[in-house]
């Protein structure tokens, strides 16, 4: 009989293994950089597995580089926690009231849009740039979301200005450059960098604001989504966890201020 009892516990258990439902976990890291979906999951699969330890949960990474295709996701409920780059997405699907966030990416709460330029000094009145060019990466991107907020902030629309575009922020100088555009938008501090290396200028700078958000369903189970927050947080804090890190090329994740979030969302037209 306790032979019988052991096979019997030995098959529930496996049952339950078997019958657990796995995490899915989004991953977009925007659209204005190189990287292949392959290149991203590989970064993600030693977090996906701190993760899957801490929640007892298998996991299963699911990489969406469509913002759009992002979008249906969230809205579809198909994704359970989300790493998102693109700050107005994670913003939309929190102001929606189907997620929160529950981390931020260290080294990127401080995120800036520049313009840059070929004028000697910085923007003093905004009326003067009615009219002239613009060029930013994707439309849909945080850096071309945030340049409208700016224009926006200074009682312009799009429409007074001749917005461009172009996918990637490295190529966003060359317009400038050439004269293709008066101002050049991004937040890329190597494109800057050797933007100024060259003796260019930067005529005006946005606010800053957190990218790279962690953002979990609020269909999940609260304690489930604890275990989500404190395994992220506490990433740093371990050997596995730093190894996760070191392979993600992140430093580590901070707790997400509400208040911030809710004064980003008005700011960006959300």
């Amino acid at each position: 009989m306790k032979l019988f009892a052991r096979i019997i516990a030995a098959v529930l258990a496996c049952g339950t293994v078997l019958s657990a439902q796995a995490l899915v976990i989004g991953i977009t890291e925007g659209v204005t950089y190189r990287a292949t979906d392959n290149e991203i999951e590989a970064r993600f699969e030693a977090i996906g597995k701190v993760l899957g330890n801490a929640t007892r949960q298998p996991v299963k990474l699911q990489v969406i580089s469509s913002y759009n295709g992002l979008r249906d996701a969230l809205k579809k409920g198909q994704v359970d926690l989300a790493f998102i780059h693109p700050s107005h997405i994670a913003f939309e699907a929190i102001k929606g009231g189907g997620f929160k966030a529950i981390a931020w990416t260290a080294g990127y709460t401080q995120y800036k849009v520049s313009f840059l330029c070929r004028e000697p000094q910085p923007i003093q009145n905004w009326a003067t740039v009615a009219g002239k060019a613009f060029v930013t990466p994707d439309p849909d991107s945080i850096t071309a979301v945030m340049t409208r907020a700016m224009l926006a902030e200074h009682k312009l629309k799009p429409t007074d200005v001749k917005l461009q575009t172009t996918r990637y922020q490295d190529a966003v100088p060359f317009y400038v450059e050439n004269g293709f555009a008066a101002y050049g938008a991004t937040a890329s501090s190597s494109v800057i960098k050797a933007w100024k290396d060259k003796g260019g200028k930067t005529c005006a700078e946005s606010r800053p604001m957190p990218i790279k958000q962690w953002i979990a369903s609020n269909r999940l189970d609260p304690s489930l989504a604890n275990a989500l927050r404190d395994a992220l947080l506490g990433l740093d804090q371990n050997e596995p966890g730093r190894r996760a890190l070191g392979a993600s090329g992140y430093k580590g994740f901070v707790a997400p201020s509400e208040e911030l979030e809710k004064q980003l969302i008005v700011w960006l037209g959300l």
